[in-house]
């Protein structure tokens, strides 16, 4: 087993600790974050019926033209303020944060503290 696939099954066995103690209800909905190499997504799922109310992307085509020439961190902190801005149009106000196993310090932080800039309460 390489090196890249032991990172990813430990990320995937953190992502499946905090998911048990995770659960996003329609009142609370839940802030998933998923952060590849080059690009990072956020979506608020609610868990009872397994869909997911908003989400936002650096593939976005909207987002794409706001991030040009910015570096990853700043990114993802307009993803996150994308994505909170669209939430409380759709009357969310209040979130559980899903880091999906990853650290919370760089990028998954810089989402966080993004929608939290914008309005969101988690």
């Amino acid at each position: 087993m390489g090196k890249e696939l032991k990172a990813h099954a430990a990320r995937k066995r953190r992502h499946e600790r905090v998911r048990k103690k995770v659960f996003g209800t329609p009142e609370r909905p839940r802030l998933n974050v998923f952060r590849s190499l080059n690009h990072i997504y956020a979506q608020i799922i609610d868990d009872t019926r397994g869909h997911t109310l908003v989400s936002a992307s650096t593939i976005d085509p909207k987002v794409r033209e706001l991030i040009k020439g910015l570096p990853k961190t700043e990114q993802a902190r307009l993803v996150g303020k994308v994505v909170a801005e669209r939430a409380l149009a759709a009357g969310i106000k209040q979130v559980v944060f899903d880091r999906g196993g990853y650290p919370y310090h760089g990028r998954v932080k810089a989402l966080a503290e993004g929608s939290r800039e914008a309005g969101l309460e988690f």
